[in-house]
């Protein structure tokens, strides 16, 4: 059964093959502004090496902590892995508040993607799910969460999960979830 946890070493190998699915698919060009797509950019280069990919897990993990150095725009994030034993299957981040401006209001607190594999197999209801305990015991007493208005799979998965809509912004569908139920 899978499980939400912290970037893993272990995982490198399912981890490469679900980032070559992403890049089949498009993902990683400068115009996907996606943490996938980043990902892809930044570490990509060095990721398939035991020693760059530690260093990749090492800089996700950091993420989550206050005094790691990031742009103004961004804010303490906790990355979680959707693993199975070895099989990475998908990511979910969680914004440990919203970001400022209007970025926040578009993005929301809690992103999530599954590897293309993976997808219609109900991981990503059952990712969100997972998060929200998490996002509590962060603090968070509600959560917005996002998607774009022809994304109806995650429109779906936000709704299974309590999403009740807010006003949109742009192509920006809006949720809000209560995370203790």
């Amino acid at each position: 059964m899978p499980v939400l946890a912290a970037p893993v070493y272990d995982v490198q190998k399912s981890f490469l093959e679900a980032m070559a699915e992403y890049e089949a698919e498009g993902r990683g060009s400068p115009g996907d502004h996606s943490n996938i797509g980043s990902d892809l950019r930044v570490w990509s280069a060095t990721w398939s090496q035991p020693a760059g990919f530690r260093s990749f897990v090492d800089a996700l993990r950091a993420q989550a902590l206050e005094a790691t150095p990031r742009p103004a725009s961004f804010v303490p994030t906790t990355v979680l892995w959707w693993v199975e034993g070895v099989d990475y299957l998908g990511r979910l981040n969680i914004r440990q508040r919203l970001a400022p401006g209007v970025a926040g209001q578009r993005n929301g607190h809690i992103g999530y993607d599954v590897r293309p594999s993976a997808r219609r197999q109900g991981h990503a209801t059952a990712m969100l799910a997972a998060a929200l305990p998490i996002a509590a015991s962060l603090g968070l007493d509600r959560v917005l969460v996002t998607c774009d208005v022809d994304n109806v799979a995650s429109r779906r998965t936000i709704e299974r999960n309590g999403g009740v809509a807010a006003v949109p912004i742009d192509e920006k569908l809006r949720y809000w979830i209560v995370t203790a139920r």
